[in-house]
């Protein structure tokens, strides 16, 4: 069993007795790459229902991105949260193309709805697969978590400039680090640590930031005595960088702030393969709110429109989802799929391969 399906016990929904249920998902393919990978995933997705799947998905898709904005003057309208609540799930592409937009007007929205959709736990998984180059030298076998805070940190729009445009210009952007937040993250991490090696990493940088990372500190030290079947560590970040290249072997559960858990994410992308194969999944763990999944990597406008981009982190961030919506078969079979068309060296020219977007994904659906 593949180590993003270790997931399952951590964020799955029961199994619903109808297997038919059906499920209703927001795509938001977004900008560049992210609008080939979602049709990808939807490919895939739909060869599952077309099967008899264990849910009956239902698609509404929206056009909203850098194009929308080209025409309404916004990247989304005004009211999308309140068209995204009744969904079940939405599944996001990739977005921003800075060639035309800056890159902090298209990722507003997504970082709203995180926080307005209390989406605070993301979980990005890495590891290495047979028949993907590894790009550290050895034989590694990397099996990580990366566990996010999504909600506060750094992320807060909580900040200004001040005499903008002048010599003495200056500009604030204060982090937020709640007891709460922390705690919650944290717990959530210990739980997940659980289902897996029982090993946790929190990451921080409380040498320098004697406030906000000392009080994740404390929090830790007080969680751990709830929790004593499972070993504990904690790194800073820039040692945890140096320890992913290092030694990564060694990390099971890693639990970081929101900006950290953004950068160890992608660096654990890059040393099992490229970021092209990485998933993730945005929570609400207490589903008061559609959860959000997307592939960790971005809308790359280099290769966007050429039909080369590797659909591999789209189609298993669409596993992830049918593990949250209480379908954790047709996820396995779906990560089952993609690791045996990797191992046989049906992959995109990122991994070294020679197939098309379209080609990797029909050689996906050929081994469901």
């Amino acid at each position: 069993m593949s180590t993003i399906a270790t997931l399952t016990p951590e964020i799955a929904a029961p199994a619903a007795k109808d297997s038919r249920i059906t499920k209703r998902i927001a795509l938001y393919p977004g900008d560049g790459i992210g609008r080939e990978v979602t049709e990808a995933a939807v490919t895939v997705l739909d060869a599952l229902n077309a099967g008899g799947g264990q849910v009956q998905l239902e698609f509404t898709e929206y056009d909203w991105g850098v194009d929308y904005h080209a025409r309404t003057g916004a990247v989304m309208p005004d009211d999308f949260l309140d068209i995204l609540r009744p969904f079940d799930a939405v599944f996001l592409g990739a977005v921003g193309l800075p060639a035309r937009l800056p890159d902090h007007i298209t990722l507003v929205p997504l970082i709203r709805m995180r926080q307005a959709f209390d989406q605070y736990a993301c979980v990005r998984p890495a590891r290495t697969v047979a028949g993907v180059p590894q790009p550290l030298v050895g034989n590694r076998s990397i099996d990580m978590i990366v566990l996010r805070e999504n909600s506060e940190g750094e992320y807060i729009d909580n900040g200004g400039r001040f005499r903008k445009g002048t010599p003495d210009e200056v500009a604030v952007q204060t982090a937020v680090h709640s007891r709460r937040g922390v705690e919650r993250i944290l717990r959530f991490g210990f739980d997940l640590a659980r289902k897996r090696r029982r090993h946790l990493t929190m990451i921080t940088k409380s040498n320098a930031q004697k406030y906000s990372y000392v009080l994740w500190d404390e929090v830790l030290e007080q969680l751990e005595p709830e929790f004593p079947d499972v070993a504990t560590t904690k790194e800073h970040i820039d040692a945890a960088a140096m320890n992913f290249v290092r030694r990564p072997e060694v990390f099971d559960v890693v639990v970081s702030s929101n900006l950290f858990g953004d950068i160890l994410s992608d660096l654990s992308g890059g040393i099992t393969g490229g970021l092209g194969l990485n998933p993730s999944a945005n929570l609400n763990p207490e589903r008061k709110f559609p959860s959000l999944f997307e592939p960790v990597h971005g809308s790359a406008p280099d290769i966007a429109g050429q039909g080369i981009a590797n659909p591999v982190g789209a189609i298993l961030s669409a596993a992830m989802m049918l593990d949250w919506l209480g379908a954790p078969k047709d996820a396995e079979r779906i990560r089952a799929a993609v690791e045996s068309a990797l191992a046989a060296g049906e992959s995109t020219r990122d991994l070294g391969g020679k197939l098309t977007t379209a080609e990797a994904t029909r050689a996906i659906i050929a081994r469901l």
